[in-house]
């Protein structure tokens, strides 16, 4: 599929350059609002985004990164932040009440907090992307004549 395959690829490269980067910059989230987000832009024409460019502009980075995955992906949360060992350790959510052994999060480390969490947001919409992709089958449902149905395909 050449859409997934676009996806894969730029994802990849948001996330080399978020790697890479020493510290927050506006080109850095204008380049993720830009290419991997579709919300944002649907919500800035109502005047629901406008407080992330408020934030951007105040260098408030990381208030700015939380900001972006609440407008961007409504169904994730923050699970876990934390600083181990040098590093950010970001973990986001879609059931954060769930035991942490059990749930499917998209996880992020790097040296610098608000860095840590976009690449957790990069993480979650590359899943996102992908589970948007992929195609629910439906077993087929038959009825005969006199009116009985069969399902029998419980697969």
């Amino acid at each position: 599929m050449v859409f997934a395959a676009d996806h894969e690829i730029l994802f990849d490269r948001l996330g080399d350059e978020l790697r890479i980067a020493p510290q927050p910059a506006p080109h850095l989230f204008a380049k993720i609002i830009g290419s991997a987000c579709t919300r944002i832009h649907i919500l800035s024409k109502s005047g629901k985004a406008a407080g992330i460019g408020r934030l951007v502009e105040s260098e408030a980075w990381a208030d700015a990164a939380l900001t972006l995955i609440e407008l961007e992906l409504p169904g994730w949360k923050l699970r876990r932040l934390i600083y181990e060992d040098t590093q950010w350790i970001c973990s986001l959510s879609r059931q954060p009440n769930l035991p942490h052994a059990f749930d499917d999060t998209a996880d992020a480390t790097h040296e610098v907090m608000p860095l840590a969490i976009l690449l957790a947001f990069l993480q979650a919409r590359r899943t996102t992307a992908a589970a948007s992709q992929s195609i629910a089958a439906v077993p087929s449902v038959e009825t005969t004549p006199d009116g009985l149905i069969y399902c029998d395909n419980f697969a």
